[in-house]
């Protein structure tokens, strides 16, 4: 029963935001993202544990959440200009993001390693390392390489989803005004009447694609989606480690398979897939949402790790903004970046939903690759760089 109510309420919940939207002017402004997020939390919060009538049934929902990911990314793509999009940007929004990760890293080895460290503290630098420049994936592989104790790396992964969740909750409220308004304009890919759009205008969703007249089209979206998940989906068993199927495998090729399938001429009507892409990312939040209940966070050990975390998070944030401006990198561009290297490339579509800018998926997810491809050699060279100066 209470598996029923969680899908439920998991699917049906961002159906009746995004109909509400319509009606209601001010949802659109705040963003039903935004409005998904608050009654998550609600949710996860204020109903009483073990309550009879309903509770969120947790096996349920993540499941629902790791499947909304890998359907979003594929329709999303498929809606995107894939054509508009420029290496040589990216690089750029690359190794700024880097180079500020890296930098904050080292720092605030010097500024929190205690006096009494025995080595550990170099071990979470490198494991952290891994975990801003790349993601989860890396960090097991790292942990090994630097012999990290399993007490130590409970730690530095707990409190991570701790920094990054609050991280998350400032990019949903606050992101795209402070993006915006402190770097340039926001990238647009090149289309035949971008000189007349506003960014907001040329991306905010015109259709509806579950409108019956819509459907057949959002249908076949969604096939060749289900097929490309698939597909991706055993090709990543192929290489699967301990932690389950390969997730950079995974999200390499739901990218470049659904990159080539944006060009079948079947896929012109492309704001179809983006919209039903939408929608699972809308889910994909709900999920998160409902699984942070504050109630059962501990925070009680090891409170430099979580400061030493929270000071690489804000710091290279901050260097971001600066490289930002002094390599003209747009707000848009830098905000994907970040949600990329700190949240990781499935969190991508989320961040071009609440920027309103659908052509900015290509490079976030780029980006978020790169991290996942260099991470473990920039964590174990960090490792070994801290024990040589220390």
């Amino acid at each position: 029963m209470h598996t029923l109510l969680t899908i439920l309420y998991l699917l049906g919940t961002p159906l009746l935001v995004m109909w509400l939207a319509k009606r209601w002017s001010w949802i659109d402004k705040v963003s039903p993202m935004t409005v998904l997020y608050i009654i998550g939390l609600l949710t996860a919060n204020l109903i009483p544990s073990g309550n009879i009538i309903f509770y969120i049934d947790a096996d349920t929902n993540t499941l629902i959440g790791d499947l909304a990911v890998p359907l979003a990314i594929p329709l999303m793509l498929m809606g995107c200009n894939t054509g508009g999009w420029r290496v040589g940007n990216a690089l750029k929004v690359f190794f700024s993001g880097l180079f500020a990760v890296l930098i904050t890293v080292v720092a605030g080895f010097f500024i929190f390693r205690p006096e009494n460290d025995n080595g550990s503290f170099a071990q979470i630098s490198a494991v952290a390392t891994g975990l801003y420049t790349g993601g989860i994936p890396n960090t097991g592989a790292i942990k090994q390489a630097v012999r990290m104790p399993e007490d130590i790396f409970l730690y530095v992964t707990g409190y991570d989803i701790v920094v990054t969740g609050l991280y998350l909750i400032f990019i949903i409220f606050f992101g795209k005004r402070i993006f915006r308004f402190l770097l340039p304009a926001p990238f647009k890919a090149p289309t035949s009447d971008a000189s007349t759009e506003k960014p907001d205008e040329q991306n905010t969703t015109k259709v509806n694609p579950f409108d019956k007249e819509h459907y057949k089209i959002s249908l076949l979206a969604i096939g060749i989606t289900l097929l490309i998940a698939a597909i991706s989906y055993a090709i990543s068993l192929l290489f699967a480690n301990e932690n389950g199927p390969n997730m950079t495998v995974l999200i390499l090729m739901l990218t470049s398979l659904a990159i080539a399938a944006s060009f079948l001429p079947v896929m012109k009507q492309q704001q179809h897939s983006f919209d039903i892409g939408l929608y699972c990312v809308y889910v994909f939040s709900l999920s998160i949402s409902s699984a942070c209940d504050l109630r059962e966070m501990d925070l009680s050990g090891s409170l430099t790790i979580l400061y030493y975390l929270g000071f690489v998070i804000i710091c290279s944030l901050v260097l971001q903004f600066i490289f930002a401006r002094i390599l003209k990198i747009d707000g848009d561009s830098v905000m994907v970046c970040s949600i990329a290297l700190i949240n990781s490339p499935p969190f991508v579509p989320m961040a071009a939903a609440i920027l309103n800018n659908k052509d900015i998926v290509v490079l976030g997810i780029a980006v978020g690759l790169l991290g996942y491809m260099l991470g473990n050699y920039l964590g174990i060279g960090i490792f070994h760089l801290l024990n040589s100066l220390v």
